[in-house]
């Protein structure tokens, strides 16, 4: 039967099934062995073991009474005004007063929360069953902020019913505690500042909780004055700024570095007629590193761009030796370096053939060629060399620049670089070749030798490829007309091919005898 009686008392299947209340314990038992079958109206269903409600250990339900709540009456906690369980909406029974389901086991659900879910649903964490108050389980140990000093002395409305925290009043009027969140951080938060904001509000870097007037020691703060001390000025003892002979002594210039500091660069760093101070170009982190940024270098009469851009100061600012130039300050570092042309940093490996006047027809200096990004490979395509002595044209378009320009492929020495002084490979590019047969070689051999061009090339040969010979016409170009049936015979047929004196095969354009009975058999 009890598939039947959980079929229809779905509050109880919903508990069990969740492993709450009285019955998920006695799954052993039948339904039948405390719930007689029915015999009227009037007839009593629960039956109590233990002879009545009072006397029921509440412990078999999962909820021991302990405490103030062993005390009280069952249907003081077990009233309709209680059953706030969702399985409350399962019961069938219409007088839900006679039932003793849909309590849950929460604090929240029987009592109102007097802290308004500030401090969480966890009651029992600060509070036992024997009484609400005082809160015996509670530490304010383990909260953000332990108490300490005398801290821990004050009553807790001190704090929580302070006329700055209170944030809301109940029915009467009366406020109600601030209990979370509260703030903390700062003594400012409660107490009022007696420096009016000089030192920031952090207190606690100098005083202790003990007494306002005990300092901690070391507890100044330099960070609150004027001049926070940052980077390697932290790391300075005092008497190097102040005079410790008279009391440290009236606080020192420090609007600009070099109100303490020599200019290190002599006066080279100027701005509007007025030398520069240190703080535009480094920080208290060092001098060594500048803090002078690609951006800001836009602004100067040489803006950075491309490979420049990534390049380190020292590669165009390097540090000269040691006495090699005085007026450049004790940093020695020349902040104005020459660079109206590429060439006064970097070396020419091409020997000054491209400088102005060289051998381009327009000549706008490195950069005619060459991108800030890098050096190689250079800008040139086929429609810059044009410009050049000779254009590109044809496949002569698809051939790699090393192909004609051999000096390309040798390979770059040790320590190469692109500056001057570092060893450099010569890029002369001076090939003053011209004609086909100085880059090629002949496949005809001396066949054409005695014509009036001597065999030129490009008399017969386009510069889109060598095969076929694009601009040889055999009307026009050969002492043989191709008429009739000859205009249709494979050129094999009469222009075989042979092995020449150096073992290479050779097609025979000339001499070929133009007579018939050449090629054709007599009858």
């Amino acid at each position: 039967m009890d598939d039947r009686c959980l079929a229809c008392h779905g509050e109880i299947a919903s508990l069990r099934s969740q492993n709450r209340g009285l019955h998920a314990r006695v799954t052993t038992q039948k339904c039948a062995q405390c719930h007689p079958d029915h015999g009227g109206r009037d007839f009593q269903l629960v039956v109590f073991a233990e002879g009545s409600p009072a006397t029921f250990d509440h412990a078999r339900a999962g909820y021991a009474l302990e405490g103030a709540h062993a005390r009280l009456e069952c249907r003081s906690c077990h009233s309709v005004a209680n059953q706030r369980d969702p399985v409350v909406a399962r019961m069938k029974v219409k007088d839900h007063a006679r039932s003793w389901l849909g309590l849950q086991a929460q604090c929240a659900s029987c009592h109102v929360d007097p802290h308004r879910g500030q401090l969480g649903l966890d009651c029992a964490g600060c509070h036992a069953m024997a009484a609400w108050k005082p809160a015996e389980r509670f530490d304010h140990a383990k909260t953000d902020y332990p108490l300490t000093g005398k801290h821990a002395t004050l009553a807790c409305a001190s704090c929580h019913l302070a006329a700055n925290v209170v944030t809301a009043s109940d029915a009467a009027g009366h406020p109600l505690p601030q209990w979370k969140p509260l703030a903390h951080e700062q003594c400012s938060s409660c107490h009022r500042d007696p420096h009016a904001g000089r030192f920031g509000p952090e207190c606690a870097r100098c005083h202790v909780t003990d007494d306002f007037h005990t300092l901690r020691e070391g507890g100044f703060d330099h960070d609150k004055t004027r001049y926070p001390l940052r980077g390697r000025h932290a790391t300075l003892a005092c008497a190097q700024c102040h005079d410790p002979r008279t009391a440290f002594g009236a606080k020192p210039a420090f609007a600009r570095c070099l109100d303490c500091h020599r200019d290190a660069h002599g006066g080279q760093a100027m701005r509007g007629g007025a030398v520069r101070d240190c703080a535009d170009c480094h920080d208290v982190n060092g001098f060594q590193s500048s803090t002078f940024t690609v951006a800001a270098h836009g602004a100067t009469a040489f803006p950075l761009a491309g490979a420049h851009a990534r390049a380190s100061c020292a590669s165009c600012h390097g540090k000269l030796p040691a006495g090699a130039a005085g007026a450049m300050g004790s940093a020695r570092v020349p902040l104005h370096p020459p660079h109206a042309e590429c060439t006064d940093c970097h070396a020419d490996p091409h020997r000054g053939r491209f400088a102005a006047g060289g051998a381009r027809a327009r000549n706008e200096g490195c950069t005619s060629c060459h991108g800030m990004e890098h050096f190689a490979p250079s800008r040139v395509d086929a429609a810059v060399h044009a410009g050049f002595a000779y254009a590109l044209e044809g496949a002569h378009r698809a051939v790699p620049c090393a192909g004609c320009h051999t000096e390309l492929a040798a390979s770059r020495p040790a320590g190469f670089s692109s500056l001057k002084g570092t060893p450099q490979r010569a890029l002369a590019f001076s090939d003053a070749r011209r004609r086909c047969a100085e880059c090629h070689r002949s496949p005809h051999g001396d066949q054409f030798e005695a014509r009036k061009d001597h065999g030129a090339c490009e008399s017969c040969h386009g510069l889109d490829a060598f095969a076929p010979a694009s601009r040889f016409d055999h009307d026009r170009d050969a002492s043989f007309k191709l008429e009739g049936a000859h205009a249709k015979t494979p050129c094999a047929r009469c222009h075989p091919s042979a092995r020449a004196a150096d073992g290479t095969r050779r097609v025979t354009y000339r001499p070929i005898s133009g007579r018939c009975e050449s090629c054709h058999a007599t009858q």
